[in-house]
């Protein structure tokens, strides 16, 4: 709760600036004559960024033969994103959904290959989209390739030391072996004991990640189609609001930056990129939307994309605790 609240205040100190330095002038009257139906939209928009991810998670695990319900993927969807919005880089919440997936009887090997093929289809989505909306808009050229060009580089340089890592599999004994020793220094008797198991789920994570990648062609556009709805039902939320305030969605160069910003926001500097999101949203819609709706736009966009993941993940997050260990004890 601690990393949650100082996000929570890094991003309301953030945003404050913002009204400051644009010099809005916000009233409650003028935040009360949005158009209900826009706003409404942006709402919906997120719910469907949740949605379509926990279709993309039953549909990986459903593929590896470990079948889980979409209303259980759902709930491990808004749960991690709790955790995400409190970590740097949204990294708390892989940890949580690979828990939550072996919770539903899913290996620790394959729901580790789940997770991280979540974060592989998100990355080549956002290193195939950046370019092309790039080149259609002209918008931001110069930072949006410097950024796409360093992610791109780091993506690539993870998929080569994923693939030598896989390749052989006395290469995942020599890592066990090193993973066992170190815990040895800590442990000797602990160490024994998790030796067999790490190696045990590990093979499982390299025959999941090998049969994710032998699916169809068909099984794999569909799940890459599947992730372009994910991104784009979130990118859309800006230009939702934009229109909801009487201005122009500018949607092209809004989903243009909100790829760009995607990427900023996974340096690992503060929980859920509180500040980093707020300040580059500003600078890059600066350049195209109305000096005094920077303000309003920037609150209600964070409102929706994050301030939303921490109130209903945690709800979530407690109705789950609540029903694995007080209403199984009673």
């Amino acid at each position: 709760m601690k990393k949650a609240l100082i996000g929570v205040i890094i991003s309301i100190l953030t945003i404050a600036v913002i009204f400051r330095l644009t010099e809005t002038n916000v009233t409650w009257q003028v935040i009360f004559q949005a158009n209900l139906f826009f706003l409404s939209i942006a709402f919906l928009l997120h719910v469907f960024f949740w949605f379509f991810w926990a279709i993309r998670l039953k549909s990986l695990a459903d593929s590896l033969g470990q079948p889980i319900s979409l209303g259980y993927a759902l709930e491990v969807s808004i749960a991690s994103t709790f955790l995400a919005a409190i970590t740097p880089s949204s990294a708390g919440g892989e940890p949580l959904r690979i828990k939550m997936l072996h919770d539903a009887g899913v290996s620790v090997g394959s729901a580790t290959a789940v997770v991280l093929a979540e974060r592989l289809l998100d990355a080549i989505f956002f290193i195939a989209a950046l370019p092309v909306f790039l080149l259609l808009t002209g918008f931001s050229t110069k930072l949006g390739i410097e950024i796409g060009l360093l992610f791109a580089l780091c993506l690539f340089g993870f998929i080569i030391f994923l693939y030598l890592l896989l390749k052989r599999p006395e290469r995942l004994d020599s890592f066990t072996s090193w993973l066992v020793r170190f815990i040895a220094r800590f442990s000797r008797e602990r160490a024994e004991k998790a030796g067999e198991k790490i190696r045990a789920e590990l093979m499982r994570f390299r025959e999941a990640l090998i049969s994710l990648a032998k699916n169809s062609y068909r099984k794999i556009a569909s799940i890459m189609v599947i992730t372009s709805c994910i991104w784009f039902s979130e990118f859309l939320v800006p230009s939702a609001i934009l229109a909801a305030f009487g201005c122009d969605p500018e949607l092209l160069l809004s989903l243009t930056s909100q790829l760009i910003l995607v990427i900023i926001s996974l340096v690992p500097l503060t929980p859920g990129a509180s500040g980093i999101a707020e300040v580059g949203m500003s600078y890059l819609y600066s350049k195209f939307v109305p000096q005094h709706i920077i303000g309003v736009l920037t609150g209600v966009w964070r409102f929706i994309t994050y301030f939303l993941n921490l109130i209903v993940g945690f709800v979530v997050n407690v109705k789950l605790l609540k029903s694995k260990y007080i209403d199984q004890k009673y």
